[in-house]
């Protein structure tokens, strides 16, 4: 053994020392302390950035500190630090177990370290069972009435409860995909019937219960349509539903039984546990109360783990976290975000009925209190009821500094709600960086994206006027500059960034993906995102677009941020409740004196409530003020009744005021316009004149999205059609010459033709930084399939472009790049990797300079990635210089995955050359760092490593980043 090696005890610290100082090493200065120090465990490649050369940097410091010779594979098989450690002890004849006794691990662990969480569970019944074995005793729910008896519920007494739930469906009959019905309120026996339902096999269907016992009839019946499409045999409800039994059995064909949870367990029979795999269905979530077509989204249990997953990484939860929520079981932020979301990561639950918030906001935030709440949050709604129902005498002693993620979603988000609420409790310890609005639906499970946390409430300040004409949000003047009236701004608030795994476009109406800063409807696709609706073959094509889902809102992208602007659907959202115009309109329509099919509702989104107001429009002949009065309170009381709430405005209007489709629907749209420039006044005009007007207003906007649609495709057909004329003739030309100096030449020269020719509006920076006498390593970012032709056109002399090994095996761009001198690496192999280094090191000492794309490929999302480090290791050992070059627009331009391009700007920047100070490993690292500094101020894209430290456990150490120094030829304006 050598002496100088450590004692055995100290070779996990060693090694970690070892993998920490080159991963510090590797980042900028400005960054060197804002990523979690590496553990044991941590992924080489995919977490700390180490690439096979960096790998073998690695390999080469182990060897020499511990006085070994590891084998050649362990640089292509081992993954993680622990991986290395087992290589080492092997090559020293150590056991394996030795490198940390178990007593050792205990008392390395923190007291309150955090538990694990179930990454290995495939369904939401093994993430019960998970934690059921680990810490059975672990308190998962706490019951929180607000009169200080309060209940908790433990893993172990879930479990036995939810195993007794399971016993009786399966006595009843409840087998593998067999739905049951549950509506209850916030008590102990909902968790414990929707366990039971999985754990049976069945799959749950949640309906949200009625305000008032007094009305559970008509409730019941607005529920018969959703129990009939679920084809439910059993429903689990209050006792008090149950003398209706019979006419809900008739009036949905297949409900056999209403039950209440008590008659359901039976804990006395045996465990039930249905064998259950991922993609089984494990919640059929309704999105409409409507009998006329409801829609019960399908979500498998690898759709909700995927979620809970990606939620959890976004938000670095862990069962340290506890989550307050107030919000309704039935709904899918309260009961896979909040309730499923703690079963899976164990944090504490702490869950109160919706009434009782909405009775007495101030609970809500003294749970938050007492509790040491880190997540909470809901509707925009929540907010502003507390702003407007709390005295100050109600929050004495409050204390919300615990209160990290205050999330505000399911309906639109108010600006100035957030930041009103964040002023108010300041005071009480809310920092301004927990609000934080969130996008989701229950199409994705939940959640969609989530801002980073801790960061401050982000809004996008755009032109009205150019929003309102275009459909493009162009960002207001900035400070210094002249802003005409700030009613001429518009403040869009982000919602973050989609969550990991996940994918976000936006498309015109022809189906066409726009660039960002241009409004249309948001699609999405992942992980989360649901197979369909249930048996409902008709809305399920209507959901899906090549792959792709249609969210029914309309938005923007802008920095690789969403922004929602409105909803292209008519429901109406209304304190965290979806309701539909449909059922209300019929119901309305048929009130002896109101004309039928001649009712329109709809919402208004209201300032001061921070939610919307619902408007009915309906029309009648009576002019009589008494009958008109009569007729008011009538349709008053039939919406409270099919609603369960009163809505905010009546309005009686003439004859054919109400605006229609050609094929008679009801332009809900255009009624609502109407009542928001006048309300029934307007309804006296003419009825011609009314139809002339609002049906040009509504023809506008198509004929402009059209005219911009056949615009674009028009031109994407003619840069097609230019390149497919000059690309054969440039690429025979280059391979016939045999000379890539002269290959170039004509590449060069026919790249700017296409360019001028196509009207691109293209420009280049820098050039006098280019080397003249000595050869150098040109590097650059990757954005689009368009960076190679931007390259070629804007770089006059030739140099020897290094390919991925893959394109050498295409036909055509294998002999046409080999034409113009390039040189193919694998990636992927570190043995040909080095080969190919060498190579390029030879060039370089020959004169021949090279150009390289270190991040190796590219993708949808806009973001500068890990820069691979074979180039600077070239340069650093051939001493040549290296000369960052900034591609800026090619992604809007030609997107990955899309192939119509469209017109935009696109500028090449050139950098002054980034000299080596050395010739190791080191010196290769400064010059990667200098070079990715100098591009990401200048290519106009996130830092993506910068982004993806959001996801690291919050209490890692961290420094806040510092701007990229700018040092290329001149700032782009």
């Amino acid at each position: 053994m050598n002496e100088d090696s450590p004692p055995r005890q100290n070779y996990e610290d060693a090694l970690l020392g070892i993998v920490g100082e080159m991963s510090t090493a590797m980042r900028p200065q400005s960054e060197a302390g804002a990523a979690a120090a590496p553990s044991m465990d941590s992924a080489l490649e995919a977490e700390l950035g180490f690439d096979s050369l960096t790998r073998a940097e690695l390999l080469t410091r182990i060897e020499q500190r511990f006085g070994v010779s590891l084998p050649e594979q362990v640089l292509a098989q081992a993954d993680t630090p622990r991986a290395l450690l087992r290589a080492v002890l092997a090559a020293r004849d150590l056991p394996p177990g030795a490198e940390a006794s178990p007593a050792r691990r205990a008392s390395a662990a923190p007291a309150d370290a955090a538990a694990q969480a179930p990454d290995g569970a495939a369904t939401l019944t093994e993430v019960l069972r998970w934690h059921l074995h680990r810490h059975p005793d672990r308190t998962h729910i706490v019951l929180h009435s607000g009169d200080g008896e309060d209940v908790p519920i433990t893993f172990a007494q879930l479990h036995r409860r939810a195993g007794a739930v399971a016993a009786g469906l399966a006595a009843r009959g409840v087998r593998a995909g067999t739905t049951v019905a549950l509506m209850l309120p916030t008590c102990a026996e909902y968790f414990y019937c929707f366990a039971g339902i999985l754990m049976a096999g069945g799959i749950p269907v949640p309906l949200y219960p009625p305000a008032r016992l007094a009305q559970i009839g008509d409730h019941l019946q607005r529920h018969a349509g959703i129990l009939a499409n679920a084809q439910a045999p059993i429903l689990i409800t209050v006792a008090e539903a149950r003398p209706l039994a019979a006419l809900l059995k008739a009036g949905t064909g297949t409900l056999q039984s209403v039950l209440t949870p008590a008659e359901v367990e039976d804990a006395a029979a045996a465990p039930v546990h249905a064998m259950l795999r991922a993609h089984d269905i494990a919640l059929l979530q309704y999105t409409s109360g409507s009998t006329g077509s409801p829609k019960g989204v399908v979500l498998t249990h690898a759709n909700l783990l995927a979620n809970l997953r990606a939620m959890g990484t976004a938000l670095s939860v862990d069962s340290r976290d506890v989550f307050v929520s107030w919000l309704p079981l039935y709904h899918d932020m309260g009961l896979i975000g909040a309730w499923l979301g703690s079963l899976y990561y164990a944090f504490p639950l702490v869950a109160m009925s919706p009434l009782t918030f909405l009775a007495r906001p101030e609970r809500w935030l003294w749970a938050i209190h007492q509790y040491r709440g880190t997540l909470s949050g809901g509707p925009n709604f929540a907010y502003e009821l507390c702003l407007h129902k709390l005295a100050h005498a109600d929050l004495s002693g409050l204390d919300l500094s615990s209160w990290r993620f205050a999330f505000n979603g399911a309906e639109p988000v108010s600006l100035q709600t957030m930041r009103r609420f964040t002023a108010r409790f300041a005071r009480h310890g809310l920092r301004a960086q927990a609000a934080a609005p969130v996008y989701g639906l229950a199409e994705a499970s939940v959640g969609l994206t989530f801002p980073p946390p801790g960061r401050e409430l982000a809004a996008d300040r755009i032109d009205r006027a150019a929003f309102a004409r275009t459909a493009r949000a162009v960002p207001a003047a900035t400070e210094g500059s002249a802003v005409a009236d700030e009613r001429d701004v518009m403040e869009i608030p982000s919602c973050g960034r989609p969550l990991p795994g996940h994918d976000l476009r936006i498309i015109d109406a022809s189906g066409r993906e726009l660039p960002e800063r241009q409004e249309g409807l948001l699609q999405f696709r992942g992980p989360s995102a649901t197979g369909g609706y249930f048996r409902n073959p008709e809305q399920t094509r209507q959901l899906f677009d090549r792959g792709w889902l249609n969210t029914g809102d309309y938005a923007y992208l802008a920095g690789g941020e969403l922004f929602i602007t409105g909803r292209a659907k008519e429901t109406i959202v209304r304190g965290g409740r979806n309701l539909y115009p449909y059922e209300v309109e019929q119901a309305i329509g048929a009130i002896p004196g109101i004309r039928k099919g001649c009712v329109a509702v709809f919402g208004c989104p209201d300032p001061d409530s921070g939610t919307e107001h619902i408007v009915v429009m309906a029309e009648t002949a009576a002019t009589d003020e008494p009958a008109r009065r009569a007729l008011q309170r009538q349709v008053l009381k039939t919406a409270l009744d099919v609603l369960g709430l009163p809505p905010d405005h009546v309005v009686l209007v003439p004859p054919h005021t109400i605006l229609k489709t050609s094929s008679g629907k009801i332009r809900r749209a255009a009624c609502r316009e109407r009542f928001q420039h006048g309300g029934s006044g307007l309804a006296q005009a003419a009825p011609w004149l009314q139809l002339a007007h609002f049906g040009w207003q509504a023809l506008l906007p198509q004929l402009r999205r059209g005219r911009h649609a056949a615009a674009g495709l028009s031109y994407a057909l003619y840069a097609w059609l230019l390149f497919a004329a000059m690309a054969p003739v440039t690429c025979l030309a280059s391979v016939a010459m045999h000379r890539p100096a002269m290959g170039w030449s004509l590449s060069h020269h026919a790249a700017r033709l296409l360019l001028r020719l196509a009207a691109v509006p293209w420009r280049v920076q820098g050039l006098e930084c280019l080397p003249r006498q000595r050869a150098c390593v040109l590097v650059s970012n990757h954005a689009s399939y368009l960076d190679g032709l931007m390259l070629v056109a804007a770089l006059p002399m030739p140099v020897c472009v290094v390919a991925k090994q893959e394109l050498q095996a295409q036909r055509i761009p294998g002999a046409y790049l080999s034409s113009i001198g390039a040189d193919f690496v694998d990636r992927f192999d570190h043995v040909r990797e080095s080969e190919a280094i060498e190579r390029l090191v030879a060039a370089l000492r020959d004169g021949r300079s090279a150009l390289l794309f270190p991040e190796g490929t590219f993708g949808r999302e806009p973001g500068l990635q890990r820069f691979r480090s074979g180039a600077f290791v070239a340069a650093a050992r051939a001493g040549a210089p290296v000369v960052p070059v900034a591609l800026r627009g090619t992604r809007s331009v030609l997107r990955d995955g899309q192939w119509l391009p469209r017109r935009g700007p696109v500028s090449v920047v050139i950098g002054r050359p980034l000299a080596p100070e050395g010739q190791d490993w080191r010196a290769a690292m400064r010059l990667r760092n200098a070079a990715r500094a100098e591009i990401l101020h200048y290519c106009g894209e996130s830092d993506a490593l910068r982004d993806a430290l959001r996801d690291a456990p919050r209490d890692a150490p961290r420094v806040k980043a510092q701007p990229a120094r700018p040092g290329l030829a001149r700032r782009l304006p």
